[in-house]
């Protein structure tokens, strides 16, 4: 099934995976224009990481063609991955680094300079000044996970790739990451969000993938 906004800026044509010799996903086709939001929702094994990997060109998918603004983004992999921003199950921090300095050092991955006030900024977001200076292997997992999702607002990409945001996360980390993703929609922000928790906001379309050995996706609303 194919679904189009009025103006598309992130089209997936035809695309297939395969894990392990089985097809996850065949077939996928789906377009998305600024400010929008597709919550991917299915069982474990379903194909919601393998689709995020895919579209963040961790893995290479068997068939099928990604573009932003109409190009090929396989033409230009180091420029599509400075316009995401990605978040999988592992944090992906440092332990020995405190919290304020692996915001600093993803920055300078991204080949940004970094930027204190930005850096405060995203820490305010998700509560963390306190912590800012703590070393991030002393942190509980939703602290830590607090963390990573300060990495992601303060990298200010246009395109998110969230695998399971809200693992570890308590009540008020949740509702500091609903407010953040909304700011990002509210900017002409895409996001593509894997999860099995309700993310909050009424706007989006979801996209259930299903079981293994059915890789026929099903659209719906949030």
């Amino acid at each position: 099934m194919v679904v189009e906004p009025g103006v598309p800026i992130l089209e997936v044509s035809d695309l297939a995976c395969r894990r392990g010799g089985r097809g996850v996903f065949d077939h996928l086709s789906f377009a998305m224009g600024k400010g929008e939001l597709l919550t991917l929702l299915g069982r474990n094994g379903s194909g919601k990481t393998t689709l995020l990997r895919a579209l963040a060109l961790l893995v290479r998918a068997d068939t099928g063609v990604i573009r932003w603004q109409a190009a090929d983004i396989r033409r230009e992999p180091e420029d599509w991955r400075r316009k995401v921003a990605w978040l999988g199950h592992l944090d992906g921090l440092k332990g020995d680094f405190s919290v304020r300095e692996n915001l600093l050092a993803a920055e300078r991955l991204r080949g940004a300079a970094p930027a204190e006030d930005r850096v405060d900024s995203a820490l305010v977001a998700f509560d963390l000044p306190a912590l800012a200076s703590r070393a991030v292997r002393s942190l509980s997992a939703g602290q830590r996970r607090r963390t990573a999702l300060a990495r992601v607002l303060l990298a200010q990409a246009p395109v998110w790739l969230l695998d399971e945001p809200l693992n570890a996360l308590d009540q008020p980390a949740q509702q500091a990451f609903h407010a953040v993703l909304q700011a990002h929609l509210d900017a002409g922000g895409l996001a593509i969000v894997a999860t099995h928790a309700p993310l909050g906001l009424a706007r989006g379309r979801s996209l259930e993938l299903n079981a293994p050995g059915r890789a026929t996706p099903a659209w719906g609303s949030p």
